[in-house]
């Protein structure tokens, strides 16, 4: 079901709309290398293979998996003879780019800035971190995005009547049952055309009509594939919605994106870790407790793991969503650390220092300290700070929860 032309092309209209960048560097056949970035599904090889299509270009795959820097120079090789002996260019695919290791990048690198070939990266990774910035600079990066629920139904709907690569309308889907297939297809169209065969091939193996029902949509995906890489972009932007969203006192969106990670099978110890991190740094003293709570859950989480860990974890995520929020520890530390950066390492006072030894005593070590138990309420006024730092305030109360009025 690839397209042939460009304007059967579905989706990413701000790259291959009338009139964009890219599709008139492809009609006027003067494509730049690219690195293709976005989602699976979301038409990276496809468009690779249209653009080759579309300026009569020599084009070969290789997956960043499998192929070593020997496949490199092969295609390279090849490439070059094309254009001596036709004046061919060559367009040379580099699927999942972002696994391409250092020595690999720089193999590719003194081709593509000479023009032997037209490198195209297609990623699901931020280029930004995965590819070295000498390829990155002779390089245009085009971003797709997920399909949208519009998109994907006319993919399906085409898939349903195509008699040549498609169904052939030997199936029907019913509304709900490609509604359900839209939204579990999550924007990726390669889920949702497999999806749509497997459950063609289960509505055919009954008796009678054989209209693909939700029941069969749900058979075939059996369980939602979120999209998550827990080394990747998606890793990140979804810990960092959690963190957020707990920091802003907002249960819902905290359980939501809890859910969206360990649905995907992130580690349930990262999250437990974070949220141990965010009990210090976001609630801190305005509820003391709320550190407890964390720890708890963080060791809940690694002595029975998961599934059941689940709920130690949403406990903890509800617990310090609702908590008030202090991060006067934070500011204390970083006041203090100024003054470190600014002073350097000033001499403890004589009368703080530990004295030991009769020579120690005799230099004035400990000479003077007052010590707390002899005072009412276990309180002294003496100095604790170095001379140069006399007077300094570095922690400052919180006006929320337990620090209100300390």
């Amino acid at each position: 079901m690839r397209p042939q032309t460009l304007d059967d092309f579905v989706g990413q209209p701000h790259l291959v709309g009338p009139g964009s960048v890219l599709r008139t560097s492809i009609e006027r056949r003067a494509c730049p290398s690219m690195i293709l970035w976005g989602p699976p599904g979301s038409g990276k090889t496809t468009l690779a293979r249209l653009i080759a299509k579309s300026t009569d270009a020599r084009f070969i795959t290789l997956s960043a998996v499998s192929a070593g820097v020997a496949d490199l120079r092969k295609a390279i090789a090849e490439a070059k003879q094309a254009r001596a002996r036709h004046g061919r260019s060559t367009i040379v695919l580099v699927d999942e780019i972002h696994r391409f290791n250092k020595a690999q990048q720089d193999a590719v690198l003194p081709h593509v800035e000479r023009g032997d070939v037209t490198l195209i990266g297609a990623t699901t990774e931020n280029p930004s971190f995965e590819v070295n910035k000498a390829l990155l600079s002779r390089t245009r990066v085009f971003v797709l995005s997920p399909l949208g629920d519009e998109e994907i139904g006319t993919i399906l709907d085409r898939a349903l009547v195509d008699s040549t690569s498609g169904l052939g309308n030997a199936a029907v889907l019913g509304q709900s049952a490609r509604a359900k297939l839209i939204a579990l297809a999550g924007g990726d169209a390669r889920v949702a055309l497999n999806a749509l065969e497997l459950a063609a091939e289960i509505a055919s193996g009954r008796a009678g009509a054989a209209a693909i029902s939700s029941e069969d949509v749900e058979e075939a995906l059996q369980r939602r594939a979120l999209r998550y890489d827990r080394a990747g972009d998606e890793h990140y932007d979804v810990i960092s919605a959690f963190i957020k969203s707990l920091r802003d006192s907002d249960p819902d969106a905290g359980v939501y994106w809890l859910a969206r990670m360990l649905e995907a099978g992130e580690d349930p110890m990262f999250v437990a870790r974070r949220l141990v991190i965010l009990a210090s740094e976001d609630v801190g003293l305005a509820d003391p407790q709320a550190l407890s709570v964390a720890v708890a859950a963080q060791q809940a989480t690694h002595l029975i793991g998961m599934p059941e860990a689940l709920y130690p974890l949403t406990e903890a995520t509800l617990y310090l969503a609702l908590a008030p929020k202090s991060n006067s520890g934070l500011r204390a530390y970083m006041a203090a650390s100024q003054a470190v950066e600014e002073t350097g390492a000033l001499p403890v006072p004589l009368h703080l220092r530990n004295a030991p030894t009769a020579l120690m005593r005799k230099l004035g070590y400990g000479k003077g300290y007052q010590y707390a138990h002899d005072f009412a309420d276990a309180k002294v006024k003496q100095a604790h700070l170095p001379d140069e730092l006399d007077g300094r305030k570095f922690y400052e109360a919180g006006e929320r929860g337990w620090e209100r009025g300390k």
